[in-house]
């Protein structure tokens, strides 16, 4: 089975790859990084495109390997924060790459299945406990609003061209390999021996923490499930919340270290004061989470470490 992962180069698509070359599938990977042909074969890529996701590079890819299955759409967008700086370079790494990727399936593959990532930034602010599917999307961020806008497009190409898509909104995903964000802050400073780490927002912030190596698991699950409609949206999280305080006091703990922590109090832009995934509809998949937070920040920890020496 031929499979294309694209942004198979970033965070989420690296432990895509592994997972899916794992049981057996063939997998290409298109997106930006410079891969040389070694390390493509160590994530288990037949082969590697670096480049932007359009006509001429999945031609290219179409005529030397075949036309995909299933394509995992995770290229795009990754920071509030950038989209925040640079609005247009966000539009264009999500909504415009999804642009082409779509009127590339309806002329070139329109028997793919698609499962593409999205984000619970679309949600936005004002929500209070579980947020279902059919919650209306208020994001509050550029980065919120180009996930918003490539859904759209997904559930449009769906219903006008029977193009099969599947949207997963991902939530506060972390594990192994992610090099920003606050973990990775948190992490680097601890390596720095510092004795008070100031953070922002107040640390009652709440988010739905999902390890990497379970959400991974989640999509390639999704993938296989027969298609009761041509587009779909499943919230990607656990449907457990954990305060931002308590992540700082675990990595703390899980480092071995007593870091005093305070908080400016100050949220930032674009951020909401909860996100929290009502997990009802995929619990009704049989789907199980498998990783407890405190494992998953042992192995951040362990993993930080061992990069960092």
């Amino acid at each position: 089975m031929s499979i294309w992962i694209t942004g198979a180069n970033g965070f989420i698509g690296r432990h895509l790859v592994r997972a899916l070359a794992a049981a057996g599938h063939a997998v290409h990977g298109v997106g930006h990084g410079a891969l040389d042909a070694t390390e493509a074969r160590r994530l288990g890529l037949k082969s590697w495109t670096n480049g932007e996701i359009d006509a001429a590079n999945l031609n290219a890819l179409a005529a030397a390997h075949g036309t995909p299955v299933r394509v995992f759409h995770l290229a795009g967008g990754s920071s509030v924060g950038v989209s925040i700086e640079r609005p247009f370079e966000d539009f264009s790494r999500t909504v415009a790459s999804t642009a082409r990727l779509l009127e590339w399936l309806r002329g070139s593959a329109p028997d793919c299945a698609l499962i593409a990532a999205s984000s619970a930034a679309v949600y936005g602010a004002d929500h209070v406990g579980p947020i279902p599917e059919t919650a209306v999307p208020a994001p509050m961020s550029p980065y919120g609003e180009h996930k918003l806008m490539m859904e759209q497009m997904c559930r449009s190409y769906a219903r006008s061209f029977g193009i099969r898509c599947t949207i997963v909104r991902l939530f506060s995903v972390y594990g192994p390999d992610l090099r920003k964000q606050l973990l990775w802050d948190i992490c680097s400073r601890l390596k720095g021996e510092q004795q008070r780490l100031d953070l922002g927002g107040t640390g009652r912030e709440i988010r739905d923490w999902t390890d990497v190596r379970d959400v991974v698991r989640l999509l390639a699950v999704v993938a296989e499930q027969p298609p009761q409609e041509t587009f779909r949206i499943v919230n990607g999280g656990s449907g457990r919340g954990t305060c931002v305080a308590d992540i700082a006091d675990g990595l703390i703990r899980q480092w071995g270290g007593t870091t005093a922590v305070r908080y400016s109090g100050i949220g930032r832009p674009g951020d909401p004061v909860s996100l929290l995934a009502d997990d009802a509809s995929l619990r009704r998949t049989g789907f199980a989470w498998t990783i407890p937070l405190d494992r998953g920040l042992a192995d951040y920890v362990a993993w930080f470490r061992q990069q960092a020496s």
